[in-house]
């Protein structure tokens, strides 16, 4: 036992820490950019593609798009099972079959990165500087800080938000072009050219080799001002002579502010199935490194840490779990009111905690919320089994037995109730076991933790108890007592004679009882069926994200006026701590029209409101800023699927026909937004961006042998950001840009301005003489697919007190009103998808959970009927569980089902130790089954009660815990200590009767009478 305790105290360190067990789903995100190609372009020439490829992928589940301008984000998740680095190849190869389809202008192919974007930041840093430029200040943030930190392990992505990635970017003015007898096309086949980084060899003399090198490359501002674009007259015509070259960033649409100020955020999402707190911790180990290495000017601060809650949570849970050792330790005292017995019962609780230690380590296991509150579970009723053996093992000493041959013949008669107790346990816990999904990996850690602490426990009540127990306790005859002592045994005696007597009553009227028993089960049926039905508690995690949107016609410089209008409402609240907001894709797609922030909350003891109460009292304020929505939503630890949505729960219709879906989904965004059970309802459709049509006249344009691939690029030069030329450094790769001035980007006029060269005779042609233009029309701003196929997704928040299962019902009943058409399809995603699978398991998992039960009991008692007076105790848990549950308004999560299941394996030990004493009476002894029931009971009383109180005060600091991460463990304490009480306060009267009636129908269906010595024994109904 030493030996194990010494291991499980060094396994202990050296478990790694999380928020939850590993349950992410592999997932990988694709993303391709063609900087100014419209939505419609970027769905179709490249999201198709490459969506084409990724669907013959197998373990495939779920794959998702969405297509905006210049961008194509694609998220593919994986079945649980499949390994991230295997499915990465698959990803790989199948972007390699893409590529002869995709546009050959792509600056760079299709890339990937093993995160989830849906995922919220487990580290976002911030980064400023009072005295350098954004461009200089992103340069050093991503070759020191941002490329340094994605080499670490367990990091899925790093990027800059509202990066400004330094570029050269060349504005020419199309009226002086045209002054000068040029077209853009002309000037950018020169730019393509004019700066180069080719190899040039080298001179190999007889004596000396040189190797050569030139100024080939440009990357200064300055010196692209020089650079001749052709001759006119004789006289050169220079950049600065038709725009200017400047440097500026390489995407104009971005932008972030921290704390209200211009800036950069460097967000780290980590890699699926890597630990958040290890990952973490590797990053803050490299920023001293990372920062002494920057400019004294350029500020790098941390802005939110998800692994600050996740720490506080479990210090919360490692306090609790102090707490109910002391409470399971003074019951053991109040009850045996012996110091050595309180000791050597008290000796199960460490060994067994650390013995589970050693095993979690060993199967590579972590200290989370779950693991943890399955230790504190455990500290209830691993004493049960020693404690148990020590009052069988003091009876026999009181008889007047020596303590040796008491500890002997008390272990020997105890042994075999402690072992159906201990593996009827386990098997409450084999269907979570062999459960696969999101319920299984959340669920197995639990079990297994449990499972193991149960095992050592009675490894340890069969083995070292007895062997302290036969050096240490005396009788009580030899050992004389105080008034407390004398007292408190007055009040047990006072309570046996209260038993006893209710008992009688009881027996005497066992068709009531009988009844009474049937009225649990049918409560528990109705409790159940009408309780509301959640998935995982909902968490305060110290993070929001916000999600702004602007009308879909808005330009940038709107969008960021109005997104720095919202940042000033945050930062007023008085429980914010840090507000980092953006615009702009940042590296993958997303509308144009929309802003992310990342409100970060102080921490709980320095606020006055939970995560939820925040957003609630922030949504009014928010609404009075014209012209922006904002939705809010609290990160959690629990976030399933791939979809980036505004707010926290999904529901996306699909249609093979996009013009049905454009019809249909805002009457159901209407429906959606009129049900009370939801808050903050959104849509990613974003249809209606205002747009410039172009029409060609291809029959005039052929009159100058002008094709149409000659408009397209030349508004692709003046407007598109378009990429035609770039410089390396030893650090980095930068752009050449070519564009019109701002004030000529943002005027239509512009298009009268610009010309196409004819190629037969060289005439400039305005661009008005082949084609005319109308603002009449609209087009998606971003295009969304699932499974390949145009979808639109709903998304909301639950109103307060409401059930994620209300909502479901709510969402599906709605959406039938509408009459939807054949062709379209809706149904729930991530978070809420999880949901509906989990709710239709539960049924099944907890029968599963009582059969395993029932076959065990079956097999070690070798009986069809015992085991079923043994599970008649579960009824009454399950009135008391859900019924306090229903009390103090939880809804039945997860977590609860966890209380559930535990209470099956709990509660059924009062049963086995009643039914074995009885059936060992009516052997050994010859007694009648009333009367050797009654005698289990008596002699019984006392163990029942301290094991029940010690396994009920073991969930009490659970219940009543106001911590970090309380609302993980309430409902779990709440389910135990409810279900625990109402389970004694019954079955020490129903399973008596139960035990009775069943033995009667067993004798009767032997075809037998009841023994007449039976018969007498018992007692008038």
């Amino acid at each position: 036992m030493a030996a194990l305790v010494l291991v499980g105290l060094a396994a202990y360190s050296r478990l790694p820490v999380a928020p939850l067990p590993q349950i992410d789903f592999p997932t990988i995100q694709i993303t391709a950019n063609l900087p100014g190609a419209s939505p419609e372009t970027m769905a179709s020439s490249v999201a198709q593609p490459l969506e084409r490829q990724f669907a013959q992928i197998p373990g495939l589940s779920e794959l998702t798009s969405i297509s905006a301008v210049g961008a194509t984000t694609i998220t593919a998740e994986f079945e649980l099972g499949r390994d991230i680095d295997a499915a990465a190849q698959d990803i790989q190869a199948a972007i390699n079959a893409a590529s002869g389809q995709l546009p050959p202008n792509l600056p760079s192919p299709p890339s990937y990165r093993k995160t989830n974007p849906a995922d919220s930041p487990i580290l976002l840093l911030s980064v400023r500087s009072d005295t350098m430029p954004l461009t200089t200040a992103n340069d050093l943030a991503d070759s020191r800080i941002a490329q340094q930190i994605s080499q670490l392990s367990g990091v899925g992505q790093v990027t800059i938000a509202g990066e400004q990635k330094p570029s050269i970017r060349v504005q020419i003015d199309p009226a002086k072009i045209a002054s000068k007898g040029l077209t853009l096309e002309e000037i950018r086949g020169v730019m393509a050219t004019v700066t180069t980084d080719s190899p040039k060899g080298v001179i190999d003399g007889r004596r000396n080799a040189l190797t050569i090198y030139s100024d080939g490359q440009l990357a200064q501002a300055d010196r692209w001002n020089d650079v001749i674009l052709a001759y006119r007259d004789g006289a050169p015509i220079r950049v600065r002579d038709v725009g200017r070259a400047m440097t500026g960033p390489e995407d104009r649409y971005q932008a972030a502010w921290v704390n209200g100020q211009r800036g950069l955020l460097i967000v780290v999402r980590k890699q699926p199935g890597a630990n958040v707190v290890e990952t973490v911790d590797a990053i803050k180990a490299e920023m001293p490194r990372l920062v002494a290495s920057l400019p004294p000017g350029l500020k790098v601060e941390i802005m939110s840490d998800r692994t600050t809650t996740i720490r506080a949570s479990l210090q919360e849970v490692q306090k609790t779990l102090i707490e109910a050792i002391i409470l399971v330790v003074l019951v053991i005292f109040v009850f045996l009111r012996s110091l050595w017995a309180t000791v050597i019962a008290s000796l199960a609780v460490p060994i067994s905690l650390l013995g589970a230690c050693a095993v979690m380590y060993a199967f590579g296991y972590s200290l989370n919320n779950l693991s943890l509150m399955a230790l504190v579970i455990a500290v209830g009723f691993v004493v049960d089994d020693a404690i148990v053996v020590i009052e069988n093992i003091a009876r026999h000493i009181e008889e007047g037995m020596k303590p040796l041959q008491a500890a002997l013949r008390g272990a020997g008669e105890i042994g075999f109730t402690i072992v159906s107790i201990s593996v009827s346990l386990v098997a409450a816990f084999i269907p979570l076991l062999l459960m696969g999904g999101i319920i299984g990996r959340l669920f197995r850690e639990f079990a297994m933790t449990v499972a193991i602490t149960i095992a050592v426990s009675a490894v340890v009540s069969l083995t070292l108890v007895p062997m302290l127990a036969s050096r240490h306790l005396k009788g009580e005859h030899e050992v004389r007592h105080g008034r407390v002592y004398a007292f408190i045994e007055r009040a047990f005696d006072a309570l046996l004679a209260g038993y006893g007597r209710a008992l009688d009553v009881v027996l005497r009227h066992r068709f009531v009882t009988l009844m009474v028993f049937f009225a649990t089960i049918a409560t528990s049926v109705y409790l159940f069926v009408t309780i509301p039905k959640g998935f995982f508690p909902q968490q305060d995690t110290g993070l929001i994200t916000g999600s702004s949107e602007v009308a879909q016609d808005a330009s940038s410089e709107a969008l960021a006026d109005r997104q720095q209008a919202l940042d000033r409402i945050l930062l007023a609240d008085p429980a914010v701590l840090t507000v980092g907001s953006l615009i702009g894709a940042g590296g993958g797609a997303a509308p144009p029209n929309a802003g992310r922030s990342f409100i970060t909350l102080k921490p709980q003891d320095e606020r006055d409101a939970s995560a939820d109460e925040i957003i609630t009292r922030l949504r009014p304020k928010l609404a009075e800023v014209e012209g922006v929505q904002m939705f809010l939503q609290s990160a959690q630890d629990v976030r399933l699927g791939g979809r980036r949505t505004r707010t926290q729960y999904q529901y996306v219709l699909q249609d093979a026909n996009i013009n049905t879906l454009n019809e249909f989904a805002p009457r159901a965004l209407e429906a959606l937004k009129k049900l009370p059970q939801l808050r903050d309802v959104a849509t990613d459709s974003q249809d209606s961006g205002a747009t410039l049509t172009l029409s060609i006249d291809r029959d005039q344009a052929s009159r100058y042998g002008i094709q149409p691939e000659a408009v397209e690029n030349t508004l692709y030069d003046a407007f598109g950001q378009r990429q035609v030329a770039q410089f390396s450094t030893q650090l980095n790769t930068y752009k050449v840009i070519l564009e019109a001035p701002p004030v000529e980007r943002g005027d239509i006029e512009t298009l009268n301005r610009l010309y196409v060269r004819a190629p037969g005779n060289g005439e400039q042609v305005p661009l008005s003489a082949l084609a005319s233009w109308t603002r009449e029309e609209t087009a998606p701003l971003t295009i969304n697919h699932q499974g390949m196929f145009p979808a639109v997704t709903l998304s909301f928040n639950l109103a307060p007190g409401v059930a994620l299962g209300e909502a479901t019902i709510a969402v599906q009943s709605a959406i039938r009103g509408l009459g939807a058409p054949d062709s379209l399809t809706g149904s729930f995603a991530g978070t809420a998808q999880a949901f509906q699978a989990s709710i239709s398991t539960v049924p099944l998992l907890i029968l599963a959970a009582l059969i395993a039960v029932y076959i065990i009991l079956g097999i070690l008692y070798e009986s069809f009927v015992h085991p079923l007076t043994i599970l008649s105790t579960l009824p009454s848990a399950g009135v008391g569980a859900l019924g306090v549950l229903h009390l103090v308004g939880f809804e039945f999560s997860l977590i609860a089902l966890i209380g559930i299941v535990l209470l099956i394996g709990i509660v059924k030990k009062n049963g086995i130790m009643l039914v074995d004493f009885a059936l060992a009476a009516e052997r050994a002894e010859r007694l009648a089954p009333e009367e050797a029931i009654r005698r289990a009971c008596m002699l019984r009383f006392r163990p029942i009660l301290m094991t029940t109180m010690a396994a009920m005060l073991g969930g009490v600091p659970l219940m009543i815990g106001t911590g970090v991460g309380f609302e993980l463990r309430q409902p779990l304490g709440y389910a135990m200590v409810g279900g625990l009480i109402v389970s004694q306060l019954l079955t020490l009267f129903t399973t008596p009767v139960v035990y009775l009636y069943l033995d009667r129908l067993a004798i009767r269906l032997r075809g037998g009478r009841p023994e007449s010595g039976h018969a007498a024994a018992a007692p008038a109904e």
